[in-house]
């Protein structure tokens, strides 16, 4: 396979989407900056929880290991970012190019969903996007988790740069692979359809996301929303000592872990048990 192609893109998106629980609800959410696609799951009238992908073609359904846990005591609302692989639709011109941005999409996201607050969780990209939305929006955010958040508490590792330029300036199905397979010591071969959903995302036209710098540090110290870090013990993409310890010297109200034997890139679909236990305990306090 060379180049885009939206409708192996779309097969591979339904595969994994056939792996949430049957009662999933898929919802077109509109915004001044496009429709953003949501995959909904749980009761109605349970607290609402908005879960942010990582960059790339991981999109809202590489939730699928956790979602059924997540839906017990949550009405979870998976996005796919605008500008990104996956259902969301920019609108003519007025894509998010900046934080503020960012957060005016995530007002009218909730506003949408009928959320006045919600608890809030990210990997990798979305973390970031996540925790910077907690910083501006503190009152529309009860609780945060971030899973192994790029760009928040320590920088990228060199080595993680090098292995992936190659993918990130011409991106091909075997780049991507080759890339994934290196970052997660082999487990991206070990989940099939969720690789094939991310080579299928080579080439797609997307906008540039929306970057920036670490949070400032006197804007963390003084978030008093509870938060929950949890690093990945095997990231390539950075140290995750660095990015725990970071978090807990920097976050008044925070939960720090790393969890065992998963890569940045295999969360949030390849992590143990563990995961689940701790988000469970989180959201439920």
């Amino acid at each position: 396979m060379t180049g885009y192609d939206s409708d192996v893109f779309r097969g591979a998106y339904d595969a994994l989407l056939a792996k949430w629980p049957a009662e999933r609800e898929a919802m077109t959410v509109r915004t001044p900056y496009g429709e953003t696609r949501v995959n909904a799951c749980g009761p109605r009238d349970a607290p609402p929880l908005l879960l942010l992908p990582s960059g790339g073609a991981s999109t809202s359904v590489s939730w699928y290991a956790q979602i059924a846990d997540l839906a017990r005591t949550h009405r979870v609302h998976a996005v796919d970012l605008i500008g990104a692989p996956g259902l969301s639709t920019p609108a003519p011109g007025r894509r998010p190019r900046t934080l503020a941005d960012l957060t005016g999409w995530l007002d009218a996201l909730l506003d949408g969903l009928g959320a006045d607050r919600a608890d809030v969780g990210g990997h990798s990209y979305g973390g970031w996007i996540a925790l910077s939305y907690a910083l501006r929006a503190p009152d529309r955010v009860r609780r945060l988790f971030l899973l192994d958040p790029t760009k928040c508490f320590a920088g990228y590792r060199t080595d993680y740069l090098l292995h992936a330029l190659p993918m990130l300036l011409r991106p091909t199905p075997g780049r991507v692979r080759a890339f994934l397979e290196w970052e997660t010591g082999g487990a991206a071969a070990q989940d099939p359809a969720w690789l094939r959903l991310q080579e299928a995302g080579a080439g797609f036209p997307a906008t540039k996301p929306v970057t920036g710098p670490r949070p400032a540090t006197a804007a963390l110290r003084a978030l008093r929303t509870p938060v929950l870090l949890l690093a990945a013990g095997n990231s390539k993409a950075h140290d995750p000592s660095r990015v725990a310890t970071g978090a807990a010297a920097l976050l008044p109200c925070v939960t720090t872990g790393v969890l065992p034997g998963v890569s940045h890139h295999a969360l949030p679909q390849g992590a143990s048990g563990e995961l689940a236990e701790r988000l469970a305990g989180f959201l439920s306090d």
